[in-house]
């Protein structure tokens, strides 16, 4: 890059200004990684826009960390965001307002360039599949109270929560609540997630209604477009990407339960991809087919701090591998699927078998329906004379 290039990109661009942050703490930005150094304060020329700010705390040798504290920003151009490392919290906090300005124009004055290492810009495409429809809106109605996520949040929030196998290796690759300084932090609530019930419960319909609303969640998913996101599909695909690039490279648990809730809902949609929300579910597929593309390549994983996608994903046995298989069948086999919802759908499907080896030939049914034995979200159908009803 030439001089005069990159120092429009320093003038024009986003700044992160971290002062006293001791070395080794890890500092990441969306995909990129920095080691902090001796002379290590931020990051420059970072594109305007939606980004996600995460670090851990390092041992004076280096060698061990603690969980990942991470936060969303959205920033205009030349702004500049300062925090400065609270010893004691071991964590970045902000600054008063006065210190903030005189900062802010030091950097302006590039007092500070020769200190902050540049912003990968070959490594924003990557970001902006990932993170497409995250606005500022959809961060300040998800975003916990001080904007900080992190694990050490979440004890309590996860040990009332019903897991699944996955769920537990998760819990202990994570730590959850084990770590010295979540005592005090576990009492903070954790993001503004929307609540998705996994089971349809309705007064005053018959038990074949009921059942018909849990095997097709597409009225569950009008309700709560309704109801919970005004209308409006992409504030739900935001949400989407905002629970797993928290999981992901925050890595909190809370985050992955709501992006598994979401996919869980839009996977178990069959009438909704054939008629009312044919753009929807081409946008949806899009977006898991970026996140698990980016998610699956092996060499990013360790490159962004979070090997989180392991064996209990990629398993035969995972809920995705249950929920993909029902969704390719009801979808490829249609006989009026939209061309572009159709292509896209092909193209995660191969992603799928070609990067995890996975198959998505059904392997049981009764009355038409299929499942997987111990496949947590197949319906329990009891096959009445007169109606069915889900238990």
């Amino acid at each position: 890059m030439d001089p005069q290039t990159a120092l429009e990109l320093v003038k024009h661009g986003l700044t992160l200004l971290f002062l006293d942050v001791p070395q080794y703490t890890l500092i990441a930005i969306d995909t990129q990684m920095f080691s902090v150094g001796p002379v290590f304060k931020g990051i420059k020329m970072i594109p305007p826009g939606t980004h996600f700010v995460y670090y851990s705390s390092s041992s004076r040798d280096g060698k061990e960390f603690s969980p990942i504290v991470g936060f969303f920003i959205d920033a205009g151009p030349s702004e500049v965001i300062v925090r400065k490392w609270d010893q004691q919290e071991e964590r970045l906090v902000k600054v008063p307002e006065e210190e903030e300005e005189r900062y802010s124009q030091a950097v302006k004055n590039l007092e500070f360039d020769r200190q902050l290492g540049p912003y990968n810009l070959s490594h924003y495409e990557d970001w902006k599949r990932l993170s497409n429809f995250i606005t500022k809106s959809v961060i300040e109605r998800l975003e916990p109270i001080g904007g900080e996520i992190t694990v050490e949040c979440e004890n309590e929030i996860v040990q009332n929560t019903t897991k699944m196998p996955m769920e537990e290796a998760l819990n202990k690759q994570l730590k959850v609540g084990n770590s010295a300084t979540s005592v005090g932090k576990s009492k903070r609530k954790g993001c503004y997630y929307t609540s998705i019930p996994r089971v349809v419960k309705c007064k005053g319909i018959s038990g074949q209604e009921l059942t018909a609303l849990n095997l097709d969640k597409t009225q569950l998913l009008e309700t709560l477009l309704a109801k919970e996101y005004g209308g409006s599909e992409d504030v739900l695909l935001g949400e989407l990407q905002f629970a797993f690039i928290a999981f992901l490279m925050g890595q909190s648990l809370e985050a992955f339960l709501q992006w598994k809730s979401l996919v869980s809902l839009l996977f178990g949609c069959t009438e909704a991809p054939f008629r009312t929300r044919t753009q929807l579910f081409t946008k949806f597929i899009k977006v898991i087919y970026n996140q698990l593309k980016y998610g699956l390549q092996k060499d990013r994983m360790n490159e962004s701090g979070s090997a989180l996608l392991d064996d209990s994903w990629l398993s035969a046995d995972s809920f995705l591998h249950h929920l993909c298989k029902d969704f390719f069948s009801s979808l490829l086999d249609g006989s009026v699927v939209d061309g572009d919802l159709l292509k896209w759908t092909r193209k995660f499907k191969e992603l799928l078998e070609s990067n995890l080896g996975w198959e998505f030939q059904q392997s049981s049914a009764v009355d038409g329906i299929y499942f997987e034995e111990n496949d947590e979200f197949a319906p329990v159908v009891e096959i009445l004379d007169d109606e069915t009803t889900m238990v």
